[in-house]
């Protein structure tokens, strides 16, 4: 009796090693949902800085056309409503040189735009031409000569804290100082391009085009180093066709549209993200 209880004793053992090595050798399960630590999220991108740049403003009307609108008013809803756009995307951040009806200086406008360390600067603006039949949209660049003559002002001045493309003059030798800056200039000037290039390849399809609709020029807001720039004209307020239509919502929605393509474009094929 004794031997068959030790048998029996013996062999719950065995059995229950055998149970426990099993349930040791299970695969993992997946813990329930709501338990232990939840995965975190990816990481969000950085929105993308953009400055938006009404033209005129205040005292300075900017072109007035046959029955009476301002430029300035033209520039300022439009560029409000991209910036509408901009944001509602979640991709970019914008700033706005100016927001209401104030005047802003030219200088003043690039100074805001680089201490908010802006990659894209955009100046709305809208024509007025001798010949009231030339119509359409146009994108300036600055001109080469403008843009040799920004850098040798630059170059030549005492006062070089700025950091220029994320360098500091000051640290810089006397000598090698403008080199730096040059480089920089020269590739926020092909980036410019680019830039424009966009602009008129995507609102080619929406809106009419002046004749050459790049073109080049001295503009004193183009002439930040190291911020890629471009002044948009939406149209021209001495023509009649462009004057009906650029006070119009849906025609600056469709401008907007078309300038937000434009930006997604160049940070997708020229910007690192």
């Amino acid at each position: 009796m004794r031997d068959s209880i030790v048998r029996r004793r013996a062999f719950c053992a065995r059995a229950a090693g055998l149970v426990l090595a099993a349930w040791l050798a299970r695969p993992a399960m997946a813990e329930p949902a709501g338990r232990g630590k939840r995965p975190r999220p990816p990481a969000a991108k950085p929105r993308r800085i953009v400055a938006l740049d009404p033209g005129h403003g205040g005292v300075d009307p900017g072109a007035i056309s046959p029955h009476g609108l301002y430029e300035k008013d033209i520039a300022l809803t439009t560029a409000r409503e991209l910036a509408r756009q901009l944001e509602a995307s979640g991709r970019f951040r914008v700033l706005l040189t100016r927001r209401g009806d104030v005047f802003v200086p030219l200088r003043e406008r690039v100074a805001r735009a680089r201490m908010v360390y802006a990659e894209l600067f955009l100046s709305i603006h809208a024509d007025a031409l001798p010949d009231s039949e030339l119509r359409g949209l146009s994108v300036y660049t600055l001109s080469d000569q403008a843009s040799d003559r920004e850098t040798a002002a630059l170059a030549a001045r005492e006062n070089k804290e700025d950091f220029i493309a994320g360098i500091n003059l000051r640290r810089q030798r006397r000598d090698i100082a403008p080199i730096l800056l040059d480089m920089a200039r020269r590739q926020t000037n092909n980036h410019s391009l680019a830039l424009a290039h966009a602009i008129i390849a995507e609102l080619g399809h929406d809106v009419p085009l002046l004749e050459k609709p790049h073109r080049a020029a001295g503009f004193a807001v183009l002439t930040a180093p190291d911020v890629p720039s471009v002044l948009v004209e939406l149209g021209c307020l001495s023509n009649p066709g462009d004057e009906r239509l650029l006070p119009q919502r849906s025609h600056q929605q469709r401008l907007a549209r078309g300038l937000l393509r434009a930006i997604e474009h160049y940070f997708g094929a020229h910007a690192a993200p």
